[in-house]
């Protein structure tokens, strides 16, 4: 399957939230000119409405789970009426059903919390752990995206550049999603001096925070190389923990890409500290673009 036939998958359940991702991914699908496709995994809730399931003849949940996923679909369509859309109902738990689909996707989409998401929590558990295992990029949609891809009211991509910058996945998507959308990049790369590196002597102020700088001032334009000549692109070195400086810089962006180590038989999620710090509190929607270890 190329890239053009992979479709853009969205989860829907019904929430508010998941509606918005619904808006969001049939823009960015459009965006893109591939499929879009919208699941809904029928664990994610039983119908109790025993009368309607009876004059339909259907079970009680494959009721709630039709009207849900054809409702979705049907609002994409009203959105971009020749975009080419399909719905499936999936007998599965969310999390597994959709991990599940972005091996055959261009990317997924999801809210920040469904219908069982408590007030409370910054983010869901069902997108926390989509982002945390997929094999393509997964985009939650946190923060103020007004439930459109395009046009972006900040109107620039950002990019958190990590320690291994060459050739980043991350970058890559970032790059493609700039030009898509015609607006700049902004890449960002974080640094620290360590404490213990520190001195008192006057001779060497100053010196092991300058080479930490210049460090992360190579690491960014080994990231940027040979990059398209139509993608604007800014560059920045801020000094500070990376989840601080971009959750920070999120607020002047429409969409924060981050990498995520994939590596073969680790158990747990796989998210690393930035990429999980962002997706709890970043202020614009966050793509979470996975990389083999």
């Amino acid at each position: 399957m190329t890239t053009m036939d992979q479709p853009l998958v969205v989860g829907a359940d019904g929430s508010e939230p998941s509606l918005r991702a619904v808006d969001w991914a049939a823009d960015e699908a459009a965006l893109r000119g591939v499929p879009l496709r919208v699941v809904y995994a029928s664990l994610w809730e039983r119908y109790e409405g025993t009368a309607l399931s009876a004059d339909l003849a259907k079970p009680s949940e494959d009721v709630l789970a039709d009207d849900i996923v054809e409702a979705a679909a049907r609002r994409a369509r009203d959105r971009h009426p020749d975009l080419k859309i399909s719905a499936e109902v999936l007998p599965e738990e969310p999390e597994y059903a959709l991990v599940s689909e972005g091996r055959r996707a261009s990317a997924l989409v999801v809210g920040t919390r469904g219908r069982s998401g408590l007030a409370e929590r910054l983010l869901g558990s069902v997108s926390l752990s989509v982002a945390a295992y997929a094999d393509c990029p997964v985009i939650v949609l946190r923060g103020g995206h007004d439930n459109r891809a395009t046009p972006g009211t900040r109107g620039r991509v950002l990019v958190g550049v990590g320690e291994e910058a060459k050739d980043s996945p991350a970058v890559r998507f970032a790059v493609e999603e700039a030009r898509r959308r015609g607006v700049p990049l902004e890449a960002v790369r974080a640094w620290r001096c360590p404490a213990h590196e520190s001195t008192d002597h006057p001779l060497m102020a100053g010196e092991p925070a300058r080479l930490h700088h210049e460090r992360a001032v190579e690491a960014l334009e080994e990231a940027l190389q040979d990059l398209p000549a139509d993608v604007e692109v800014h560059r920045s070195t801020v000094e500070g923990h990376a989840r601080r400086v971009l959750v920070d810089a999120s607020h002047r962006a429409d969409l924060l890409v981050v990498g995520a180590k994939r590596r073969d038989g680790h158990f747990g999620l796989q998210l690393g500290r930035v990429a999980h710090a962002v997706l709890h509190h970043s202020a614009c929607p966050v793509a979470v673009v996975p990389q083999r270890a």
